[in-house]
């Protein structure tokens, strides 16, 4: 049995070692490196099934949803990484220097430090914990989101999401400088422990729960706090775009379940809590699917999506309640939720990124007749859009199916009603791609090529779509062993 924290310990000496090797290495061709990342972090899912589950302590936590998205969190790199080598010939087009390939190694190397941010996120109890990691997320996606610097709207990206990511930054750390004046606490345990030993004003405190919910509310994309996402999507190099959609929010909702865990056994803040993410769930499911519906742009529409998707993740969270039981099958709902999104969506922007290589564009028009052009490519979109969309036998739509149930268990029919009207928009939009495909021209005929490293990524997705739309137990056995939100331990007074 080895330590949990060796994992992500191994994986910041990965990228350390990366760069390193990136500085020395006199070769023009650094794919090389994202080939040796997959294998070392493939490698690590495989010692994370031998972590020692007594490994945690105050800060750090060990249970069955730390290693779930530590998981998340590796395959999400590995595909990623998989993504980079495909759209080399974009970044070498527009990161200046020397030569073809300078540059690329810190493209390489940054989404590895990015995954052990994630990783340490999954098993943070402490708000320094979590404020630290999030941050050495959040300052990577910066470097990344504009890395392209050639092209103007990857700049624009960047400065947009640096200012908006530094602003929600400000009001997370008020947040917690809020709770801990109020407590004396940082650990999640020790405060509610503090919140059922000492009276605490209730007003003070929950103007501090707002400040960490805006600032969470920015990382995962959701409404009102959603405006960086449709600009910064599309300007970030496609790769980068992926990993935000997926990596970060997947990270962000199970540092949003752990968070609001201590606050929920006060009932009258408890309310307010529940009040006010209903109401970004409410606000998120509207405005991502309606604005989804006119968008030309792929990677815009995508960007919308998961404004949506966030919606739907955020009735389930909304659903948690003091009940234990409740507790558990809204958090089962979210983790097998970011499961499924993770591979339907890594599937949507892998496809996109070769198809964009050979029509050079990312609109949906460039996706005309592409039946035709690559059968494998299109039914991998296929399968994606019918899984985004929520079709039967799809891994989405026992996603939404769980999250709908969690719903109407808490009482929560308001949200779950509105979140079964808005899918019936994201059919539309998401067929819409479908449409392209098979039932118009292409404009090129050119047969597109696909490199065998990114076909066998393409068919272990599109065929783990349906595996998990049909057989889901696998994955529900797993969460369903211990409840989502494990019991943090209390510091002794």
């Amino acid at each position: 049995m080895i330590p949990s924290i060796a994992l992500e310990s191994a994986v910041l000496v990965l990228g350390i070692f990366l760069l390193l090797l990136e500085s020395f290495s006199k070769s023009d061709n650094k794919s090389w490196m994202a080939h040796a990342a997959i294998w070392v972090l493939t490698a690590l899912i495989g010692f994370s099934f031998f972590v020692d589950p007594s490994s945690g302590n105050a800060f750090y936590s060990v249970d069955k949803s730390a290693h779930f998205f530590k998981i998340i969190a590796l395959l999400s790199t590995i595909v990623v990484l998989v993504m980079s080598l495909e759209y080399r010939p974009i970044l070498e087009k527009y990161i200046p220097g020397s030569a073809p390939g300078t540059g690329l190694g810190e493209f390489y190397s940054l989404p590895v430090f990015i995954c052990a941010g994630l990783m340490f996120m999954a098993s943070a109890v402490d708000f320094l914990l979590i404020f630290v990691s999030l941050e050495l997320v959040t300052i990577s996606f910066y470097i990344l989101v504009a890395y392209m610097r050639r092209q103007s709207t990857s700049l624009e990206a960047g400065v947009k999401y640096l200012i908006l990511g530094a602003l929600s930054t400000g009001f997370l750390v008020y947040g917690i400088t809020w709770i801990f004046g109020l407590t004396g606490e940082t650990n999640l345990g020790a405060i509610a422990h503090a919140l059922q030993t000492k009276n605490i004003s209730q007003a003070p405190l929950l103007f501090g729960i707002m400040l960490i919910l805006i600032s969470l509310g920015f990382k995962v994309a959701a409404a009102p706090f959603q405006l960086w996402v449709p600009d910064v999507y599309q300007g970030a190099p496609t790769p980068i775009t992926a990993f935000l959609s997926v990596g970060s929010k997947a990270a962000g909702f199970i540092v949003l379940m752990r968070v609001i865990e201590p606050f929920l056994a006060v009932p009258a803040i408890s309310n307010k809590v529940i009040a006010i993410l209903a109401v970004m769930a409410a606000l998120s499911l509207l405005y991502g699917n309606l604005t989804a519906l006119p968008q030309d742009n792929l990677k815009r529409l995508l960007a919308y999506s998961s404004i949506a998707h966030a919606g739907y993740l955020l009735v389930a969270v909304a659903s948690v309640s003091a009940v234990k039981s409740t507790l558990g099958s809204a958090g089962v709902a979210v983790a097998f939720y970011l499961a499924g999104y993770l591979i339907m969506t890594l599937l949507s922007f892998m496809v996109m990124i070769v198809v964009a290589k050979h029509s050079r564009g990312d609109d949906i028009m460039h996706f005309n007749g592409l039946g035709k052009r690559s059968p494998f490519l299109a039914f991998a979109m296929l399968a994606a859009m019918l899984s985004l969309a929520g079709v039967p036998f799809t891994v989405g739509f026992i996603g939404k199916f769980l999250v709908f149930a969690a719903a109407v268990k808490a009482g929560k029919f308001a949200l779950a009603g509105i979140g079964i009207v808005t899918v019936a928009a994201g059919f539309y939009y998401y067929l819409r791609v479908v449409a392209a495909m098979y039932w118009h021209e292409p404009g090129d005929e050119t047969k597109i090529t696909i490199a065998p490293l990114t076909k066998l990524v393409v068919t272990v997705l599109t065929i783990a779509i349906f595996l998990f739309g049909i057989f889901p137990q696998p994955i529900l056995d797993v969460l369903q062993q211990e409840p989502y939100v494990p019991e943090v331990k209390v510091a002794a007074h």
